[in-house]
């Protein structure tokens, strides 16, 4: 090559070599322009990688020191009755209102878990007995106060001259702000796990919105951009429980979707500002939504509301572990009782219930949802309040005899005793009643 180079004039020959000693310069400079942006990008991404571990650390510190907090306020749960102070009333919308709960006693008030309740013994006007309800948180821990929505419970619409609820009743037209409580301490397995990162569906109906506003108020509290799908239905906006806080929600967090249903809206209501949707919540509604199946689901809400729902989440292939819910009014059985067969039928319907202290006594039918159920056809007396398996009011003794639960309950049932709103009898059964 040097042989031919050397054949051309000298002042030739020079720009050769300045070329190829500018084309070697440019080549050396591109190779240092690349190890430079290969260090600067290691040492970004090192940086970034550092950056990333520290957030993850915070969040853990975070979720570490807030479980250490709630476990440590869970330890001045009180046991019995706590007086507590009606400090301030809301009304919220049509027949619903918002009690914000102060301590008579000035004491700190223990953390609960998100989906939580409070148990309320109610002296009633005209009743020999105080009546025991239970009624869900409405919001997330807070320092100061509890605060529980409760919607005047009507009679259905086929029953026009039932009377209204008796406790719902007596908190919408009797109790103000300054009205002294007796309240039990927050419980309730239906609850919102704040450690998991796991997406969730918040599906509630009516005041069943309750325990969902309880949830979504804490993720977003906590820092967590955990994603977050809300779909409530109601009539129309007569029944729009919460709704400022709600859209106030979605306006201010990405991760909370916020998708409202009204089955009947009225004229003057429209899409895109007064609801979402002119239809009723529905599994076939989530399907068009949702980016999956691949998230754990909340609801709460009337009887017939659950069992559509959980029906069809199942149908879609959304698995039972995935799948958490309460309800309010009548317990709701989460799947259907698996059909009998005539034999099974036959035998079950053999069996003998003895109300001992009534001296009614009367076959079992498996028509009867629960032991409560026939208690009430009979005349027995037996005290209830949430019919859920929630308050624990209707604990009855098992003098002889086995049952089995239908569903879970909130309320702790004794060795030798049971929850008679959600039981039914495996064998011929004595009960203290």
């Amino acid at each position: 090559m040097q042989s031919i180079i050397n054949q051309f004039p000298a002042v030739f020959r020079e720009n050769i070599g300045l070329s190829f000693g500018l084309i070697l310069l440019g080549i050396l400079s591109a190779k240092l322009l690349l190890m430079l942006y290969s260090s600067l990008r290691a040492v970004f991404f090192e940086r970034e990688q550092r950056r990333l571990s520290r957030e993850h650390l915070k969040l853990q510190v975070k979720a570490a020191a807030a479980q250490l907090k709630q476990i440590e306020q869970s330890k001045s749960l009180w046991n019995g009755i706590r007086k507590f102070q009606i400090a301030k009333k809301v009304k919220e919308c049509h027949d619903v209102y918002s009690f914000y709960l102060t301590p008579h006693d000035g004491k700190p008030l223990p953390a609960f878990k998100p989906g939580q309740y409070l148990t309320f013994q109610l002296d009633v006007p005209g009743r020999d007995k105080p009546v025991i309800r239970c009624y869900s948180l409405s919001d997330c821990h807070r320092k100061d106060f509890y605060r529980v929505t409760i919607k005047r419970a009507v009679p259905p619409s086929d029953q026009a001259d039932a009377p209204t609820g008796i406790a719902s009743s007596l908190f919408c037209d009797t109790l103000h702000e300054g009205h002294i409580l007796n309240v039990k301490a927050p419980s309730g397995h239906f609850f919102l796990d704040l450690q998991k990162p796991t997406p969730v569906v918040l599906i509630s109906g009516g005041v069943g919105i309750t325990p969902m506003v309880s949830m979504a108020n804490a993720i977003l509290e906590s820092g967590s951009k955990r994603e977050i799908w809300f779909f409530f239905g109601a009539r129309n906006g007569d029944e729009f429980i919460l709704r400022d806080h709600l859209l106030k929600l979605a306006s201010e967090h990405d991760n909370f979707h916020l998708h409202v249903c009204f089955s009947k809206p009225r004229e003057t209501e429209q899409p895109g500002r007064d609801y979402h949707h002119a239809e009723r919540v529905s599994v076939k509604l989530m399907k068009e939504l949702l980016p999956s199946n691949n998230f754990e689901y909340y609801l709460c809400g009337p009887g017939a509301f659950m069992k559509s729902i959980t029906d069809d989440l199942t149908s879609w292939g959304v698995p039972d572990s995935a799948v958490f819910f309460e309800a309010f009014g009548p317990a709701t059985v989460k799947k259907a009782a698996p059909k009998l067969t005539a034999t099974e039928t036959e035998s079950i319907s053999k069996l003998q219930i003895t109300f001992a202290r009534s001296g009614k006594v009367s076959a079992w039918n498996p028509k009867h949802g629960s032991l409560l159920d026939l208690a009430d056809e009979l005349g027995v007396k037996i005290e209830s309040g949430c019919r859920a398996g929630n308050c624990g009011s209707c604990l009855v003794a098992i003098k002889s005899g086995s049952i089995d639960y239908v569903s879970e309950h909130g309320a702790s049932s004794e060795e030798g005793s049971c929850l008679t709103c959600i039981c039914k009898p495996k064998s011929d059964l004595v009960l203290d009643a």
